[in-house]
């Protein structure tokens, strides 16, 4: 087995690795993609010297032929793939070190969905488009000084650059397509050509901490949603009804369980289901339909907490709950959604109710056609089931999948009469449940202990919990109270709920003062020893101002600038002037190629007092920048918020928006 000293050594070549690669039997792949082109071919062979060009020409040929795609199988690594504790790593830098090590918890095959294709989740969000890729970028790291910049095109490593030691050390771009040719048809044919990837939001960026971060996400949406349509803060004996349990998804049925409601999982995948099963996610499997629905009546009449996976499909599922409320007038269902990949629903995303499992593998490579027809034919039986459950006490959100996206361009009836473009017959969880979260600057921040080691990870959990804590004793108002109050019980229960796959990481929803003030107790604690070795700060781009997704992020935007993506490239740029280690921009992520771009970063803290000033300005605009333009686009609570932040800050100077209060203005003026 390699060691992480010869994984950074550079590209193996004298002599090659192993025979021909091919991808390995028991372990989840990525569905062929397509269609083969014959340059291909050549950009592969560039990353290799003449001598070796022959021998692997037509090993990667067959490859193109086969998926669609040359991921370089025979240079997959033998090593154990994990995150290692960062003093293992062979690096002249600890930003370099802490990089390796989340970019090694982004293929661990714990976490990784499709591990062999570089895919961490959401059926084609990678870390590295081909494992030539990956052993340059190691390389570079393990060279890389305090004086240099790496640089990533769409996985490709361009190379390290001469920098300043305030200067991000890694600057990353994933699927940056002229615009008029960023369609998924055009991202086809340039992933086929090995030039463009599709990096996700935290895949690309390597920033991924498994399903825990979702896991979180649903709590805090399935607890919001039931006080908002329910009426209730108590779910016992309440239904949840969802599917997908792959990458992101497989962190529905921890959710129901943590928010103690029964919670209904629909995946066509027996590997995803099982993988799922065995890590304790889900409570019960079963493939027949009848075991399941008497399952959910059992747990309702006992109002029992419940996480079951139904293997088979989500429609077939939706249906059934259709049959039971006709022939017995019982709705068995509270609140329902979907996480099926819609944002890639003809390859591999979302599988139609009309075939099995491997019928659709088999379809989508020979028949792409026939394939999208049954997808869309599909996508309308589904919503056609959700139609007629929603006239009763039902309650059904968009999870920001593109799913109503999708299923409104196969026709299915997902109209609302009068409505914006981003608007649909069901709402986006962001304009119903998240939105004045996210107005607040309340999202998804996140941290990874590098030492491996859980006692740093509990000691972090903590150091937020107090500081949340001192926050509210302190005094906030209302809303705010509720969102710390809430995740003061998430992290209280996190450790208890056997939350950490891959890296030792936390996640939780704090607003601007809350996340400045928790990396501020880390790296104090980093400077004292209580926590053995650096930190990594991140957050899922998908936040107050990492995301321009006019269907998701910034789908509560009604100002005319939801389809604008400034303030995600302004995140970007405005994060690397600030003092993150490292920067990525992405086109595409959760709701699809062309349809959202979206900035992230990843922020070392190492308990300097260099460290400390970083943190406190670039999590400040991290935040702030989505505060800001929400204000803009008319959302009071962020308007409450911006005033509040320049009151305590000198340094923030904004103009605040002018309200139009008499509508007569605007009617007189539009008459003339």
């Amino acid at each position: 087995m390699s060691s992480l000293q010869a994984l950074c050594s550079g590209l193996p070549l004298r002599p090659l690795p192993g025979e021909p690669g091919t991808p390995l039997a028991g372990v989840p792949h990525a569905p062929s993609q397509g269609p083969p082109a014959s340059l291909a071919l050549r950009n592969a062979l560039r990353y290799f010297p003449a001598d070796v060009q022959e021998l692997l020409a037509p090993e990667f040929a067959q490859e193109l032929q086969l998926y669609g795609h040359i991921y370089m199988y025979r240079f997959c690594p033998d090593i154990e793939m994990r995150a290692y504790p960062v003093e293992q790593y062979p690096c002249q830098t600890k930003a370099a070190a802490a990089i390796m090590h989340m970019i090694m918890n982004n293929l661990d095959p714990a976490v990784a969905q499709f591990p062999q294709e570089l895919v961490t989740y959401g059926g084609n969000g990678q870390v590295f488009s081909n494992w030539a890729q990956f052993w340059l970028t190691m390389f570079y790291l393990s060279k890389m000084t305090e004086e240099q910049t790496l640089v990533m095109y769409s996985g490709h490593p361009l190379g390290l650059f001469p920098s300043s030691r305030s200067a991000p050390r890694l600057i990353i771009t994933n699927g940056m397509v002229i615009p008029n040719y960023s369609s998924r048809m055009e991202y086809e044919k340039l992933f086929a050509l090995g030039v463009t990837m599709y990096g996700q939001m935290t895949a690309g960026s390597y920033c991924y901490i498994g399903p825990q971060g979702i896991v979180h996400g649903t709590v805090l949406t399935v607890l919001n949603a039931a006080r908002r349509y329910l009426g209730i803060e108590d779910l016992a004996g309440k239904v949840f009804v969802t599917s997908g349990l792959g990458g992101m998804s497989g962190a529905q049925a921890k959710a129901a369980v943590i928010v103690g409601c029964i919670g209904v999982i629909a995946e066509v995948d027996k590997a995803a289901l099982e993988k799922r099963h065995k890590q304790g996610w889900l409570m019960e499997v079963t493939d027949s339909l009848d075991r399941c629905i008497q399952r959910l009546r059992e747990a309702r009449k006992r109002k029992e907490v419940l996480s079951l996976g139904y293997h088979g499909n989500v429609v077939a599922l939706w249906e059934r709950l259709v049959h039971e409320l006709d022939t017995t007038g019982e709705c068995l269902v509270d609140l329902g959604s979907d996480q099926t990949s819609c944002h890639n629903p003809f390859n591999g995303g979302y599988y139609p109710v009309q075939l099995s499992f491997t019928e659709a593998q088999s379809l989508m490579a020979s028949n792409p056609a026939v394939f999208k027809d049954l997808v869309q034919e599909s996508l309308r039986r589904q919503v056609s089931a959700i139609n007629r459950l929603a006239k009763e006490k039902f309650f059904f959100w968009d999870y920001g999948n593109a799913f109503l996206l999708e299923a409104q361009r196969a026709g299915a009836d997902v109209e609302k009469k009068g409505a914006g473009r981003t608007e649909f017959r069901y709402p986006s969880y962001v304009q119903h449940i998240m939105g004045d979260i996210f107005s607040q600057g309340f999202g998804p921040f996140r941290w990874v202990c590098t030492s491996g080691d859980p006692q740093d990870l509990a000691v972090t959990d903590e150091l937020a919990a107090s500081v949340l804590e001192e926050a509210i004793a302190d005094g906030v108002k209302v809303s705010v109270k509720l969102q710390y109050m809430d995740n003061i019980r998430w992290i209280r229960e996190a450790a208890r709920h056997r939350l950490v796959v891959g890296s030792q990481a936390r996640i939780l929803y704090s607003d601007q003062k809350g996340r400045v003030a928790i990396a501020v107790a880390i790296n104090q604690a980093i400077a004292c020893r209580r926590i053995k070795a650096p930190v990594v700060l991140s957050r899922d781009h998908h936040d107050v101002s990492g995301t321009d997704s006019p269907f998701r992020e910034t789908s509560n935007i009604y100002d005319g600038s939801a389809f604008c993506a400034d303030m995600a490239v302004q995140n970007f740029v405005g994060d690397a002037c600030r003092g993150a280690t490292w920067v990525a921009l992405h086109n595409g992520g959760g709701v699809g190629w062309g349809e959202v771009i979206n900035g992230g970063f990843g922020l070392l803290l190492d308990g300097t007092p260099e460290a400390e000033q970083r943190a406190r300005l670039m999590l400040s605009w991290d935040v702030s920048n989505g505060v800001a333009r929400r204000c803009w686009s008319g959302n009071q609570k962020a308007y409450e918020i911006i005033c509040q932040t320049m009151q305590e800050n000198s340094s923030l100077v904004v103009t605040l928006p002018h309200e139009v209060e008499d509508e007569r203005v605007l009617q007189q003026a539009l008459q003339l």
